[in-house]
């Protein structure tokens, strides 16, 4: 029977943390240029003026500082199928 040594160990932990930090490094991703203006045009017509940042993160289009018609202040999340709002987060 073979027994793991600190070293075994330690280059477990060394690849399991590099693996989590490729997932990191792709967590926020812009989107292609025809999907961006596919959300900014669902955004106006849900009454939105402006926003600052759209971006896909973990399966997800979010959108950063969305300013609605009344100036109010949310961040979204929305379904990158259906564009859909899914969450609503006031700021």
């Amino acid at each position: 029977m073979h027994r793991a040594t600190p070293f075994h160990a330690l280059a477990i932990l060394a690849i399991a943390i590099l693996a989590g930090l490729g997932v990191a490094a792709r967590a926020d991703e812009k989107l292609p240029p025809d999907q961006q203006a596919k959300v900014e045009a669902m955004l106006r017509q849900e009454g939105f003026t402006k926003w600052d940042e759209i971006e896909l993160d973990d399966g997800m289009i979010e959108v950063d500082d969305a300013i609605d018609a009344n100036g109010k202040t949310f961040d979204l999340k929305l379904d990158p199928k259906t564009l859909a709002i899914v969450k609503r987060k006031a700021e």
